[in-house]
């Protein structure tokens, strides 16, 4: 990863820190933000935008889940970065060894271009 792109992503964590107040209550500190890069190939990032909106109300219901938003690269047009804030760590796994997780990231990282990135990151303050 470029210094490019590490600079970009951490103007995204700080945004999120900042613009939702919700985390800086102090239980909430402890709040898992995930985020998570995904490069698809051109024709396929209108489908994904598709898919997105429709899994995105059961995500939402995932126990421990309290936020989620999807943003695109403003240049890059076919590269997405999800957003969601999780509980803790175990309620974060437990979506992402359900069924509903395998069978829609099965059907995502077929229009993959390249390998997806994420990090779970905290806010500091």
């Amino acid at each position: 990863m470029g210094a490019k792109e590490k600079a970009r992503i951490g103007k995204l964590c700080f945004t999120i820190t900042n613009t939702h107040k919700k985390l800086s209550s102090p239980e909430n500190k402890r709040m898992i933000i995930r985020i998570v890069k995904l490069t698809f190939q051109a024709e396929k990032a209108a489908d994904f935008i598709q898919i997105f909106e429709t899994k995105k109300p059961t995500i939402l219901q995932f126990g421990g889940c309290h936020h989620l938003e999807l943003w695109r690269d403003k240049k890059a047009k076919n590269v997405f970065f999800t957003c969601s804030h999780w509980e803790n760590e175990d309620c974060l796994n437990a979506y992402r060894h359900s069924e509903f997780f395998k069978e829609t990231w099965a059907k995502t990282k077929a229009a993959f271009s390249d390998k997806p990135e994420a990090w779970s990151v905290e806010a500091l303050d």
